[in-house]
């Protein structure tokens, strides 16, 4: 096996995605107590994109030797994403009721606590090299 192959595999990629899950997993919950259904769709829909988006954007950037270039497409992103996901929670909240709004808002809330805490706990693991 070569080193390359043994460096870019990360074997706590699943835990990296703990949000995303949390959050496809509390659909059902969500639509089966009433609860604002559009709020919740498009913020988790809204949710997700940004997480991929963000993903792919933080793999093109790992892949640049240029320092200036990872730190302008890893701010891009932060900034991106993060419009993304305050104008999708606007969109909702004035094409809808308020409450669909709130629960856009209440579950991007929740969902960013989560991969912020998740990626407080693994960062230190993220630049060590895998074990053989």
């Amino acid at each position: 096996m070569s080193t390359t192959a043994s460096v870019t595999r990360d074997p706590l990629a699943p835990a990296r995605w703990v949000d995303v899950v949390l959050v496809i997993a509390a659909a059902p919950f969500v639509l089966l107590t009433g609860l604002p259904a559009l709020g919740y769709c498009v913020g988790a829909a809204g949710w997700i994109l940004t997480r991929v988006i963000g993903h792919l954007l933080e793999r093109r950037a790992s892949r640049s030797d240029d320092p200036r270039v990872q730190a302008g497409i890893t701010l891009a992103s932060a900034m991106g994403r993060s419009w993304l996901v305050a104008l999708t929670i606007l969109a909702v909240g004035l094409a809808g009721e308020r409450e669909d709004g709130l629960a856009a808002a209440l579950l991007v809330l929740f969902a960013f606590t989560v991969y912020l805490a998740v990626s407080v706990i693994l960062r230190p693991s993220r630049n060590k090299p895998a074990q053989p």
